[in-house]
């Protein structure tokens, strides 16, 4: 069943065009995994998905209603980790998961929530003495707070070390095993292999393709996801045209 529904998304800043055509649907419990080049108009893709940005034409359905129905609502259905964010360096833990609790009606135990994300004995750090792993558990923990369905992580290990990159995965496994269906933009393409039960590339603002991370390989005959994913985006340069699952 589709919670997700995308369909020929359009969105200009002016004379910048930042989604040209994007269409795909993402299924409910699933990990979706966006990927794209820089600019390909990844994170403008999620921010008309979550309410931050209006389209400007093609059709938006989450859980089979236009978001601008649910009004702030939206935000109680959909949680957003945004690409880059920062809080006072003084705030603490357990200070900025119980400011956000606030916003919303039926929000998630907070003491529970530090303990999910792995943050138990940093509640009461400032956010200004928190290492990188840590500020992005803490993020996750803000964009869970209000018991969404859906859970959108914009580039979420960039920067991170790899240990820290791979706790972070096992977090977001940990997510999705809890019922919450997570949307994953990412340009780590080991991070989608592992991770994603099916992608879509964005390139150029358009959608190359949508499948599975083995299915892209298969096309691509046996190759890495890295090389199967450079060969969907040369032949969507040489066609124009969105490929196949």
């Amino acid at each position: 069943m589709s919670i997700i529904e995308v369909s020929n998304l359009r969105k200009t800043y002016g004379s910048t065009v930042a989604v040209a055509d994007v269409t795909f649907t993402v299924d409910e419990g699933e990990i979706f995994g966006i990927l794209g080049p820089n600019g390909a108009g990844k994170s403008t893709t999620v921010e008309c998905i979550t309410g931050c940005e209006p389209p400007d034409s093609g059709q938006i359905r989450i859980m089979g209603r236009d978001p601008r129905e649910y009004g702030r609502h939206l935000y109680e259905l959909i949680g957003y980790q945004l690409q880059t964010s920062a809080l006072p360096p003084t705030l603490r833990v357990q200070e900025a998961v119980t400011m956000f609790a606030a916003l919303y009606p039926a929000p998630r135990d907070i003491n529970e929530l530090i303990d999910a994300v792995g943050l138990t004995d940093q509640r009461r750090k400032p956010f200004g003495k928190l290492s990188g792993g840590q500020k992005q558990r803490l993020s996750i923990a803000l964009a869970l707070i209000g018991n969404p369905r859906i859970a959108v992580l914009d580039e979420l290990t960039t920067g991170l070390d790899p240990e820290g990159r791979r706790d972070t995965w096992g977090l977001i496994r940990e997510i999705r095993d809890s019922g919450v269906t997570i949307v994953l933009v990412t340009h780590f393409l080991d991070e989608a292999h592992r991770l994603c039960d099916r992608i879509s590339v964005i390139d150029h603002g358009r959608t190359a393709i949508t499948t599975t991370p083995d299915a892209l390989i298969r096309a691509a005959g046996g190759v890495t996801l890295e090389d199967a994913y450079l060969h969907a985006l040369d032949i969507h340069r040489g066609s124009g045209k969105e490929q196949p699952a």
